[in-house]
């Protein structure tokens, strides 16, 4: 038996590149479409044989051509067998008498055009014949079961089996298995373009599909549902990142650190540790960050809004996080809790800083000394002293400080509200 195949396609023997996609001959639907084209090939001549993207076009084409040839065939067929009757029959006859006789005059009969019951029965099954060979052909796709009536779209599906990405846009490094999609709506992110508007409020978007998914925030329609828990989703891809949290499955991987993620966008942000890029800026002052949440976040201080409310109290933010957190305020619940101590809170933030307390690791370090914290914030108040900033300014008299805490006990001195402190327990 040859072994040595691993990587050559069975069909054309043309080597196969590991980066893209393959089909073992093994399927049963594949095997009796080739062995009906080439009866006479033998595929346990190699070990597990595969085949590569091209030859399963060719061979679904082949075989294609050739059922439509048997169909004719056998519709003409059953043309030929079917003996026609006398078209007529019983011809009666009457005796003339010699009233006068005309010589040498021809006698024309007109064309009759009777159908017999046998005819009309041929035509009903050509009729059915016709129907069954004009019914539309499907491409199949061996790896799932997308279905196509157009062979370049099938070879366009094939590439997101194999992550092929021949297209190249040439303003920027997006890459994509679809050419329509990068001439028509990939090209309106350069040029700004949103032809389609929605017609209850101001959205617009480059892409139908964008627009479509938008108006489910309007109708409130979530058609994709989970078929393992009660979850519903306004989007496909919704659904998809939700089914891997039953799987557990985290398929992006960082090559620089152990990282994995259920998202491609997450396992982007993290490279940004490594790379320590930061490309997306504010254009109001020097903040700059690794995404462009975050940077829409940040914009959310300069402009003020805060579209994430409280349906209990007052209290609105910038971040659908510092809402989550805030509501627990309310309902008592501290779901993150410490894996050595008692210790429980409502943010998973507030934990991972709890750890440090027992780690003793102080990840936040200053650049300019040796001041080190657990805390970002910490960091944050720390970097204030070296640059002497003081944000936080009293709305009575000149007072300016580098911390809120701070400006709050000095506004008791306005109000001469009196400071409040909690001894602390007796621990002897």
């Amino acid at each position: 038996m040859w072994e040595n195949t691993t990587n050559t396609c069975r069909i054309c023997l043309q080597e196969i590149v590991v980066t893209k996609q393959y089909y073992f001959l093994s399927n049963l639907k594949l095997q009796f479409k080739l062995l009906d084209i080439l009866p006479e090939i033998d595929l346990s001549i190699t070990s597990n044989p595969i085949t590569c993207n091209q030859c399963i076009i060719a061979i679904e084409e082949i075989h294609e051509f050739k059922q439509m040839c048997r169909q004719t065939e056998a519709t003409v067929n059953k043309l030929r067998q079917k003996p026609l009757t006398d078209v007529v029959t019983n011809i009666k006859t009457e005796v003339i008498k010699n009233e006068f006789v005309v010589d040498n005059i021809k006698i024309e009969l007109p064309n009759l055009q009777v159908i017999s019951n046998d005819c009309l029965e041929i035509d009903k099954d050509v009729t059915v014949c016709i129907e069954e060979s004009s019914k539309t052909k499907l491409y199949y796709c061996y790896n799932c079961n997308f279905k196509t009536e157009k062979k370049a779209i099938l070879i366009r599906h094939m590439h997101n089996h194999s992550n092929e990405k021949p297209y190249n846009c040439d303003k920027c490094n997006y890459k994509t298995s679809n050419k329509t999609y990068l001439l028509t709506n990939h090209k309106r992110k350069h040029t700004g373009e949103k032809p389609f508007k929605c017609i209850i409020c101001d959205y617009c978007s480059f892409t139908k599909s964008y627009l479509k998914t938008h108006m489910f925030k309007h109708t409130g329609e979530r058609p994709h549902k989970c078929n393992i828990c009660d979850y519903y989703s306004s989007t496909k891809l919704d659904l998809k990142k939700h089914m891997l949290t039953h799987t557990g499955e985290k398929p992006f991987k960082c090559n620089m650190c152990d990282y994995s993620s259920t998202l491609l966008t997450h396992l982007k942000r993290h490279l940004y540790k490594h790379t320590g890029e930061k490309p997306f800026k504010c254009n109001i002052c020097v903040y700059c960050t690794a995404t462009v949440s975050d940077l829409k976040i940040h914009m959310r201080k300069h402009t003020g809004d805060k579209p994430f409310k409280c349906y209990i109290c007052e209290y609105c933010t910038i971040t659908k996080s510092n809402l989550k957190a805030h509501i627990r305020k309310h309902t008592g619940e501290r779901p993150f809790k410490c894996i050595i101590c008692d210790f429980c809170c409502s943010m998973k933030s507030v934990l991972k800083m709890h750890m440090c307390t027992h780690t003793g690791e102080k990840p936040f370090k200053c650049n300019i000394c040796d001041y080190c914290t657990a805390i970002m914030s910490n960091l944050k108040i720390h970097m204030r002293r070296h640059t002497g900033d003081k944000p936080f300014k009293c709305n009575i008299c000149e007072y300016c400080t580098i911390t809120k805490s701070n400006l709050k006990k000095h506004m008791r001195k306005h109000t001469g509200e009196k400071l409040i402190t909690t001894a602390p327990p007796n621990l002897i």
